[in-house]
Order: structure tokens, then sequence, then C-alpha cells
């Protein structure tokens, strides 16, 4: 490019008028979840406050568009009348974190909700990070103990996996959280419980959750009847605190009950901003959001601890083949399946081993656990495969030696499957249980 023609570039960028950036707006119309307001170009994500005729309230600009700026209320609406007055706020949008978070239960601002008074916060990090460089996190090498022996023994999860937990409505899914939280081998345990009854809120944390494993425990909480931003900064806030405690060496362990939840928070919002639906109603932001949230958690590099995650997915109709649970299955590590049959058997947890697996296993367990995992799922899947011929007389002993061996091994394989919601059962003794039981099925 010659200087001449770079000379006169320059003067046509000086003659563009650059447009001010105004400090107030007002509002022109709402419209279901969203507010419209000229007058305020401000960047997507910026807080701001909107003036009503019984007060303010807290709004986030989701988009833009037409010289219209699109924000969507952190609360309840009332009072909102055309031509409120729209003032941005001068703040950090991080979130404040620290040790004093432990035993707490926060919004999905991070603002308490406990009761307990203000945070003890030693620093303000921000919600949203750029991305870890996949060559600089440590390799999964070494299994973790989530005290659900189904869990340890057949699909043993890494330190630093990312896992999915995918079950339809009242199978069982806040239960077997609870007793991961109790049971994990973490440091820090951070549940997020977003898009989810209230009642299960106060559930989760006094009934499940004793005292002192409250302790070592953040609780985000984001019910259903919160704005679906507040449900979106739910997760993400977990995340966030999560990451935190990882920086400082520490292993922690996030669950987040659910990421179908997130999901539908997220289309909430982009149909509302006019953002056109793709598959089966879900816009492309969200899956494009769903990736940016998991690829979160994991290892850190040499010097961090790691964020092992479980994501619940609500399996609609119990159809494994719903987008979200479609989506989550390609971008997780793994995934946990909850059968409702089991369920409705009395066989808690309720983890169906054929349909479940981590992908990481082979990689932190030895030859003959992975042997013996194997050959537990091959005697159970013949006795699945044969059940109704079983169940009806139709089948006769001495037909088949393999179906013989499932018929007299299934007593002992649903006692290895089965806990007490209040059990906790250690890694060591869960292969111990597991290594007695392979021991009498022979090398298939």
């Amino acid at each position: 490019m010659t200087v001449s023609l770079i000379s006169h570039l320059q003067q046509l960028q000086k003659q563009v008028p650059v447009p001010p950036i105004v400090a107030a707006g007002k509002l022109v119309r709402g419209i279901g979840l969203t507010l419209e307001a000229v007058g305020c170009q401000l960047p997507v994500g910026s807080q701001c406050m909107v003036q009503t005729i019984d007060g303010e309230i807290e709004a986030e600009v989701v988009g833009f568009g037409d010289h219209i700026t699109y924000l969507m209320p952190t609360e309840a609406v009332r009072g909102i009348v055309p031509g409120s007055r729209v003032l941005p706020l001068n703040r950090d949008s991080g979130l404040s974190v620290g040790l004093g978070m432990l035993g707490r239960v926060v919004d999905g601002n991070g603002q308490p909700l406990d009761g307990l008074g203000p945070i003890e916060a030693s620093e303000r990090v921000p919600t949203t990070k750029p991305p870890i460089n996949p060559l600089a996190r440590r390799a999964i090498s070494e299994p973790m103990d989530v005290g659900v022996r189904a869990i340890n023994a057949i699909t043993t999860v890494g330190v630093g996996q990312r896992m999915g937990l995918f079950a339809g409505s009242g199978v069982g899914k806040s239960v077997l959280l609870g007793m991961m939280t109790r049971g994990a081998k973490a440091d820090v345990v951070v549940v997020g419980l977003v898009g989810e009854r209230g009642r299960e809120v106060k559930e989760f944390i006094h009934d499940i959750l004793t005292e002192e494993e409250r302790q070592r425990a953040v609780v985000v909480a984001a019910p259903a009847d919160t704005s679906p931003l507040m449900r979106l900064k739910g997760c993400e806030t977990a995340v966030t605190i999560a990451e935190y405690f990882r920086d400082q060496g520490m292993n922690v362990l996030l669950l987040i009950d659910s990421l179908t939840r997130y999901a539908m928070a997220q289309r909430e919002i982009a149909l509302a901003v006019g953002e056109p639906p793709a598959t089966k109603g879900y816009p492309p932001s969200v899956f494009a959001r769903l990736p940016a949230l998991v690829e979160r958690a994991g290892n850190g590099s040499e010097n961090q601890g790691s964020i092992t995650a479980f994501y619940t997915v609500l399996t609609e109709g119990d159809d494994l083949q719903d987008p979200i649970a479609d989506s989550a299955r390609a971008i997780l590590d793994g995934h946990i399946v909850l059968s409702r049959s089991l369920a409705e058997s009395g066989h808690y947890p309720a983890i169906d081993i054929e349909a479940s697996i981590s992908r990481v296993m082979p990689q932190v367990v030895s030859e003959e656990h992975l042997f013996q995992a194997r050959r537990i799922r091959q005697v159970y899947s013949t006795y699945q495969q044969n059940r109704d011929l079983i169940t009806l007389g139709a089948y006769t002993r001495g037909t088949d030696p393999r179906v013989d061996l499932a018929i007299n091994a299934e007593p002992a394989i649903k006692a290895l499957l089965q806990q007490g919601m209040t059990q906790v059962l250690a890694y060591d003794e869960s292969l111990d249980a597991m290594s007695k039981l392979a021991g009498g099925l022979g090398k298939g």
C-alpha cells in the first residue's frame, strides 16, 4: 500500500463522525421478557438501572439493533411506563469471591440468601475468563472417589473429568447429587441449583447436607421462579466460584442441576430479542454457550487444582435424543444414565450401567479393574437381554451357560449397584466388593 493511499484513508477516517456515548436513555417499549430503550449505547452485558413508578429495578443489556437497546430485568417487572429513564451502572461486572463463601448460600449474582450477613470476599474476579489453553491443562490421570459404589466401581470418574447425569424428572438426580456431595473426596464442593423447584433448594441444604458438609460447600440457588437472566447467571456464577478455588490449588467438585435449565434460560433470552429458532425451538446461541460453559471445568495448569464436574441433563419424556441431551453427550467426558424402570422397582441409585460410560476410565484405573467392571457389565447385560424369558418362565436352566450364570449372579450384581442415600462407600471399599463379585463370574 502506497504512502499516498494510506494518507487518503486517514483523511477519510477523520471525516467520519464518531457517535457519542449517551449516558442515559429511556424506554420506548416493553414486550414479554425484554425492554427496549433508546439513547443508551451500552455494550452487551452492561448493567443498568431502570427507574419505575415503584422504584428502581436492575437490568442487563442482552442485545441491540437499529438504535434500539434490548434490556432484560433481573427481577419481576413492576411499575414500568413508556419513557422510564435508563441509567448505566458504573461498576465492575465481576464477582466477589473468597474463602468466606464456604458454608454460604448465594443467588445468581453472588449475593447471600442465607441471612448470615455479608460475605467476606478477598478479591473480585470476572465472570467470564479466557479459555485455558488445552495444552496447558494437566492430563486426567487419577480416579475420583465420589462415595457412590456403582460409580466408583463400574463407571469410574477421573479427577478433572466432566460428566453428565441424564435422567427424567423424579428419578433421583438430586438425591444422587447429595450422595456425591457427602462422599466425594474434594476440598470444596460448589453446587448450582438452577431452574429447579424452590422447595428443593431448602431440602438440599438442610436435609441432604449435614452441618459439617455445608462448611466445605458453596450453594448457588436460582430457582424456577427467578428471571431467565438470573438462571443463566446462576450457572455461570457457580462455575466462576469453582474456578476461583481451583486457581487456589484446591480440588473442586462442581455439581450443576441442571444444564437443561441453563439452555432453556438462554433460549428464552435469545427468542425474546429476536434470534430465530433452529433445532426444536432452540436458537443457535444455546449450542454455542453450552460448550463454553462446560469447557471452563476440568484440570488447571501444573500449579492449579482441578474441577471435577457433574451436570444433570433433564431428558424430557426419558428421550435421550433430546437436542440438549444429544449436544451435552457430545461435549462431556462421559454420561451416567438414571433409569425410570429401575427407580420404579426400588433400585437406588437408579444407575443404568448398560447405558452409562466414562470415557476416561481406561486412563485412571488398572487393567484388572477395567476387566472386572467389563465382566460385570457383560453378565448384567446378558440377564437384561433375557429378562422377559426368565420372568415368564420360558427359559429352561441348562440351555445356555451364560444365561445360567447371569441368573445366579443377578442378586449379587443388584446388591453391588444399590446403596442407601446416607451411605458413603469409599473407593477402595467399592473395588473390594467388585473384585469379590467378579471373581465368581469367571473370564467369560
